[in-house]
């Protein structure tokens, strides 16, 4: 890799040797991946690792050098959710033991590191950074060091930032030096799609399951969405910004896609058009039998297969503004069809701690608290990745939290029927 006079000081350890170790691993992570040189990181940071797992020494130890060193991130940043959260979700005396004395025993300690180092301030975690609520939102073109699948490709392809598909650590490291090696979907090359999807359903196809199907074909691969538009339109309105966040979630944590293009809708796609496909990209067309192919391919990883769920998260991502509003009527309506004002099973709805402020302002929030369920800015995900917790029937609408956990996928409509008591 070719290093300008600055980097080779901090290399050769002229700014302290651990900025000097955080150095290195960039050159070395780059020179892996090809990289010819780095690049100028342009906006905040966002951070993967927001949970004090005791068993990740490794990492407080690198913090607390981090720190003795006198260094911190060039911007300030925002982290993905905490793992915990007893008061909107309930945890026996168990789950307590097991999240606080031996899962998340670190928990405090992480966070003061954090904002040792740059967090932005208390309300600064969430995997939906990029919202408005939130601010931390890349404009076109910005270089970012960030990790967090969500949220990379959501940045890529939503917002025409670039970043790639980093590991933990990686972030910090490169939201520190203020430089990440440049490669793969941080040049124009490693942005061109391989694969044409062609959308042929009969309706906007389910964003879970469209985004899962994307995801289990791709691989890593860029895809060029044709078709969609038809259904979703020519603009980036908060609707449309939803669907795409949760189709791209499912096709990164079902795949590993880290960027894709929606012809006419996304801002690559409707600058560059069909110069974005390669030559010899593939074709994979999308009807409904296909995706109904895909979900029936869902196992049920429960224990015991007809047991009753006892707890449904939805928002793996956190939801938007609008998503709380459109859930929060979905739910009254099923509610009246089954003859119920509350809901049958224990639902927590997640989103970040700024939406959920704007939230609280609307007629809806009282409404949906009225019907028993319970917000939180919690991450699903960490939340079920354990023996106590993982072992109970759980449902979502999330096919990021089914691929990483083993609760039960259901479609949108099926889901709200079942937690308002009535049949799927």
């Amino acid at each position: 890799m070719k290093l300008t006079a600055e980097e080779k000081k901090i290399l050769n350890g002229e700014e302290g040797e651990t900025k000097a170790k955080i150095m290195r691993t960039l050159v070395e992570f780059g020179e892996l991946f090809g990289a010819k040189r780095l690049v100028k990181v342009t906006h905040d940071g966002h951070l993967v690792t927001s949970f004090g797992i005791g068993l990740l020494k490794p990492v407080f130890r690198t913090m607390d050098e981090i720190i003795k060193a006198g260094l911190k991130t060039e911007y300030p940043f925002t982290v993905d959710p905490r793992p915990i959260d007893y008061k909107n979700v309930k945890c026996g005396l168990l789950d307590k033991l097991i999240f606080s004395k031996i899962m998340y025993s670190k928990q405090k300690l992480y966070e003061e590191q954090l904002k040792k180092i740059g967090l932005r301030d208390e309300k600064s975690f969430t995997c939906t950074n990029y919202l408005p609520e939130v601010g931390n939102t890349p404009k076109y073109g910005d270089v970012l060091s960030w990790a967090e699948s969500s949220a990379v490709v959501f940045a890529n392809s939503v917002l025409g930032a670039r970043c790639n598909r980093n590991s933990g650590m990686i972030d910090i490291f490169g939201a520190i030096i203020g430089k990440v090696p440049e490669f793969g979907l941080l040049t124009d090359e490693g942005r061109k799609a391989s694969f044409v999807i062609e959308i042929k359903t009969s309706k906007l196809p389910e964003a879970q399951i469209l985004g899962s199907a994307i995801g289990l074909k791709v691989m890593e691969a860029v895809p060029y969405i044709k078709g969609l538009d038809k259904f979703l339109g020519k603009k980036l309105n908060d609707d449309v910004i939803a669907y795409l966040k949760d189709m791209g979630a499912a096709s990164a944590s079902n795949g590993a896609v880290g960027l894709y293009h929606v012809e006419n809708l996304t801002p690559e796609a409707k600058k560059l058009k069909k110069d974005l496909i390669l030559e010899n990209a593939q074709t994979y067309v999308i009807d409904d039998a296909e995706l109904e192919r895909v979900y029936k391919s869902y196992p049920v990883m429960w224990k015991n297969k007809e047991a009753k769920p006892s707890l449904c998260f939805i928002g793996c991502p956190h939801l938007t503004y609008s998503q709380l509003i459109s859930w929060t009527n979905k739910l009254s309506n099923a509610l009246v069809e089954a003859g119920r004002k509350k809901v049958k099973i224990r639902t927590i709805m997640t989103t970040s701690p700024n939406v959920e402020e704007k939230f609280k302002q609307a007629d809806e929030y009282k409404k949906l608290m009225k019907m028993g369920v319970k917000i939180s800015n919690i991450c699903p995900l960490m939340y079920t990745n354990n023996p106590i917790a993982g072992g109970k029937p759980i449902i979502t609408n999330s096919n990021k939290l089914r691929t990483y956990s083993k609760s039960r996928y259901f479609k949108d409509d099926e889901i709200v029927k079942i937690i308002a008591g009535g049949n799927a």
